[in-house]
């Protein structure tokens, strides 16, 4: 089967916008334009190469240095989160693979479902910080929000199997992280090349720190809440170590539908863009046999008490979510940097949800926003 729908690719430097271009390429789909931070080098080259119609980057510098690279081409360069917005909106792309990090892909994202396009979503912080929004726009204007996470792409394919009124749990699979079965005493000094040793999964830096604190995991409950509206008390988290199954829907005769699939993100990324068909796969062929084993245990929620504080903002909901996914970018930013101990990311993220609780009763865009600002410098403070 043949995809000729065009595509746009923001974050096309990173993990899933390096993995998506070669699903375009193995696929003959037009990409018609790519958005990045700061990596002018590797843009310029995928531009040239792909043959795009736009470029932006959000960091201003570097797209001045983009317009000059690109001087002797026709490819229109944009500047900043607002140019990536106005290079969406005026694409010819179909479908938008948003794969940016952290909250700055929220206004992308809104630009795409306004827009009418097709969102592939890559960013889980989008729902994190304004899922009712988004879901909202989404539905207004008509247009499919197709998860590109390998969970939720999982559970997207699982629901094909009964009605929203038939299910009764969602189960998203997590992989543990590097430091599963330790307990608080044994990650106290561990460090940053520790931290990204992720056991089955190849990602970008910020993803993996928040895999290894089960932060992602608790993103990832949030996003599922939006995308198959289902709430809080119905979705439930099992460690899986071999990421061989996605995740699961339990159903209420008490049958569970699980996918399967090598660890491979380009799966999830074709299945968004070729959705509602498929095309010939791109990754490994599943050999269970080869396998051999799947074990299941439960998340240790004492030891990374991140997944549970996800669950208590999404049950009070608001702004509240968007306060926990700003207090952790701060927080991994400062690990990251050496700054901080990986233990000290739960502290500032824990401290900071409880001290800016009221946050919860808010509910408009303008507000949220706002929360996360104020957020971004308390935690920055502590």
């Amino acid at each position: 089967m043949n995809i000729n729908r065009p595509i746009a690719i923001l974050g096309s430097t990173g993990s899933i916008g390096t993995q998506s271009i070669d699903v375009a390429e193995k696929n003959n789909i037009p990409v018609v334009a790519l958005a990045a931070h700061k990596n002018t080098e590797l843009v310029e080259s995928q531009a040239r190469k792909l043959g795009v119609a736009a470029c932006a980057m959000s960091d201003s510098k570097a797209a001045s240095d983009l317009k000059i690279k690109l001087a002797d081409t026709n490819i229109k360069v944009f500047s900043g989160i607002d140019g990536i917005c106005e290079m969406v909106e005026g694409s010819s792309a179909s479908t938008v693979i948003n794969s940016i990090i952290g909250q700055a892909g929220l206004l992308p994202t809104l630009s795409t479902v306004r827009s009418g396009k097709t969102l592939a979503l890559a960013n889980k912080e989008s729902l994190v910080v304004a899922g009712e929004t988004v879901m909202n726009e989404a539905v207004k204007n008509r247009v499919s929000v197709v998860p590109v996470d390998s969970e939720h792409c999982a559970i997207h394919q699982c629901l094909k199997c009964g009605s929203e009124s038939e299910i009764k749990k969602l189960i998203l699979t997590a992989s543990g992280g590097p430091f599963y079965g330790k307990r608080l005493e044994d990650i106290q000094n561990v460090t940053i090349k520790e931290v990204l040793a992720h056991p089955t999964w190849s990602m970008g830096a910020k993803i993996t720190v928040d895999s290894a604190t089960l932060m992602n995991k608790g993103f990832e409950v949030i996003e599922a809440m939006h995308l198959f509206r289902v709430p809080a008390n119905k979705i439930d988290v099992l460690v899986h170590r071999e990421s061989i199954i996605h995740s699961m829907v339990e159903y209420i005769d008490n049958s569970i539908i699980a996918q399967m699939s090598v660890p491979d993100m380009r799966f999830c990324i074709q299945y968004a863009l070729s959705y509602p068909d498929r095309m010939n796969a791109v990754s490994a062929p599943l050999d269970l046999a080869k396998v051999g084993n799947l074990s299941f245990g439960r998340p240790d929620t004492e030891t990374f008490s991140l997944l549970r504080l996800a669950f208590y903002a999404a049950e009070k909901g608001g702004a509240l979510p968007a306060v926990l996914n700003a207090a952790n970018e701060v927080a991994v930013d400062k690990f990251l940097k050496g700054q901080i101990k990986f233990t000290r990311i739960t502290e500032i993220v824990t401290e900071v949800v409880h001290k800016m609780n009221k946050a919860c009763e808010l509910h408009s865009l303008e507000d949220i926003i706002n929360s996360d600002k104020e957020t971004r410098a308390y935690a920055s403070e502590i």
